[in-house]
């Protein structure tokens, strides 16, 4: 069976799903902090330690939960399932994915998130992605958080579209850094959208984006605030942008519905240029590089528009002695049809090379050749 195309589609998570930080949503006032305050000094800790701003604020969580509560899996999946979701989040994925089934696209969705793995893992729409790459911990045999696992930031966040691009998912896996074909990715860059909403997701828009994929920045409807997505739009990190509004019918579901509709036709095109390419590839690998390069300099010779551009491949061609008939024959097609190697025929290193061509080879054209070249005009 035919293997349909792959559509990914990636989301930042807070203000792109959700429309707040999720540990804003309950975490961060279970340690007795205003959210602005916890955020405020989380920050200062970074600047005024060269840390990163993720590890600053994974360090709050953690010290700052001691003597409130179990810094656990179990109690970041707890605090993740109290975590707010935009209008139609939990239907979204299952409408994208049928309408996809029916034009013929496979699609699949993946986390790339600054946030926190285990709070997105603790959410009522987890199950709907095929990975979720996010800042993690790693937990002791009792399940307490005890180090940073993975630190996901905005500069970082770019390795996982090349996962995605080469179906090298782990995160471990080194097979990341291997070549591949242009054929050969699972799921090439314009074969994915990026869903996000700030800065810290325009590296990966931007990557997507110069590499014929779709950037997607989203606002929240309520608010109503677009000054980010119209930055990003002057920027070029964006081609559009709507409400985080993921209902049925809305603008944004339209918008990746017309992805996927393209994203079906476009495919098919892509096949027919890499079935050239391999059919070019079968056709040509047995033959020598002498041929390689003798078939190229013919061709430049047929599209030659300029008397000194013919004088300097008729110079490489007369390095090479021994010519099949075929490739006589087109020399000699050449040299009656291009009009800028017809008018300098009886020059003489164009005539020297001409006289030897024709030797020996029997044709109307070749004759005519040899007449030309023995005319007194």
């Amino acid at each position: 069976m035919k293997k349909r195309p792959i559509l990914a589609i990636c989301y930042d998570f807070d203000k792109t799903l959700s429309p707040d930080d999720m540990q804003a949503q309950g975490y961060i006032q279970s340690i007795d902090y205003e959210v602005s305050e916890f955020w405020k000094e989380s920050n200062e800790l970074a600047k005024n330690n060269d840390m990163d701003q993720n590890l600053a604020y994974m360090y709050m969580m953690a010290s700052n939960a001691r003597g409130k509560l179990l810094f656990t899996k179990d109690t970041l999946y707890e605090q993740g399932s109290n975590v707010k979701l935009f209008p139609g989040v939990k239907t979204w994925f299952d409408r994208i994915n049928e309408y996809g089934k029916n034009k013929g696209v496979c699609v699949e969705h993946y986390i790339i998130s600054s946030g926190l793995k285990e709070m997105i893992e603790g959410t009522e729409v987890a199950d709907k992605f095929k990975k979720i790459y996010a800042s993690s911990f790693y937990f002791d045999k009792d399940g307490v958080a005890v180090w940073p696992a993975q630190v996901v930031n905005y500069t970082n966040k770019t390795q996982f579209l090349f996962r995605i691009e080469k179906g090298v998912l782990d995160i471990n896996d080194q097979g990341v850094n291997s070549y591949f074909q242009p054929n050969q990715y699972r799921v090439p860059f314009r074969n994915m959208i990026y869903i996000g909403d700030s800065d810290t997701d325009i590296p990966c828009m931007k990557l997507v984006n110069v590499n014929g994929g779709h950037s997607i920045g989203v606002y929240n409807s309520k608010t109503k605030d677009k000054s980010k997505v119209f930055r990003m739009l002057e920027e070029n990190r964006i081609k559009y942008y709507e409400p985080a509004d993921y209902k049925k019918g809305s603008e944004l579901e339209k918008l990746v519905q017309m992805i996927i509709d393209r994203t079906a036709s476009n495919e098919l095109l892509e096949e027919v240029h890499f079935n050239c390419i391999s059919e070019k590839n079968e056709e040509t690998k047995q033959q020598s590089e002498e041929t390689i390069q003798k078939t190229k300099l013919i061709n430049n010779l047929e599209d030659s528009m300029s008397f000194a551009n013919t004088h300097d491949i008729i110079e490489q061609l007369s390095e090479y002695k021994n010519w099949t008939d075929e490739q006589k024959n087109r020399l000699v097609t050449i040299a009656l049809e291009n009009n800028q190697v017809t008018y300098i025929l009886k020059d003489r290193d164009v005539k020297s090379f001409y006289k030897s061509i024709c030797q020996n080879l029997d044709s109307d054209e070749s004759s005519e050749i040899i007449e030309i070249l023995n005319s007194k005009k």
